[in-house]
């Protein structure tokens, strides 16, 4: 038996979350395994079970760090010193950016349909959406009913899905982002 490296640095939860959330990007979450993560970081599988009890732990704890990604980024608008029309658009256009900004960490919050990961990760989008709906009966002018707020949420997770699968930075496509802002700020009244 061979003695055991030294290890030139703790390994953190962050270092797995950076790890694992790249291998799922380009695998996809059946094909990666923790031994597959231990192997990206140079360490034994036993060590991420140390910070994880599972694969579905460890996806659920990086869905969780990039919901609250998102949901600082809708207080950051819900901060800014203008009137809530103004708001208003920034909410919807902070959604379509921070979509484009972050493609791998939306497409692992919002399109990924495993089973397994469903039944596990459930509590940070119901959180954001609720965020999100909120913020939207508080700066519209007109009363919102829940399927409009759904609408629009479908029509923008509908936008950023697209671009997601896309080359095009937020910065390429940001007129068509405020052309699609401008739709449903219109379809509000």
């Amino acid at each position: 038996m061979s003695p055991r490296r030294a290890v030139e640095q703790e390994l953190t939860k962050d270092m797995i979350m950076s790890a694992a959330r790249e291998l799922f990007r380009k695998k996809g979450y059946q094909q990666v395994s923790i031994r597959q993560v231990a192997s990206e970081l140079g360490y034994s599988h036993g060590s991420i079970y140390y910070h994880f009890k599972n694969k579905a732990d460890l996806f659920y704890a990086i869905i969780e760090t990039d919901f609250k990604l998102l949901d600082r980024w809708l207080d950051d608008v819900m901060n800014l010193n203008m009137d809530n029309q103004g708001k208003l658009r920034e909410v919807l256009s902070a959604y379509i950016r921070f979509g484009l900004t972050h493609k791998s960490q939306y497409e692992m919050m919002f399109l990924l349909s495993d089973d397994e990961v469903k039944n596990y990760v459930n509590k940070g989008p119901n959180e954001s959406y609720e965020k999100f709906a909120h913020a939207l009966f508080h700066l519209s002018n007109t009363k919102i009913t829940i399927q409009q707020t759904w609408s629009i949420f479908l029509s923008l997770n509908g936008f950023v899905s697209h671009y997601c699968r896309c080359e095009e930075t937020y910065d390429e496509v940001k007129k068509l982002a405020e052309l699609h802002v401008d739709f449903i700020l219109k379809s509000l009244g």
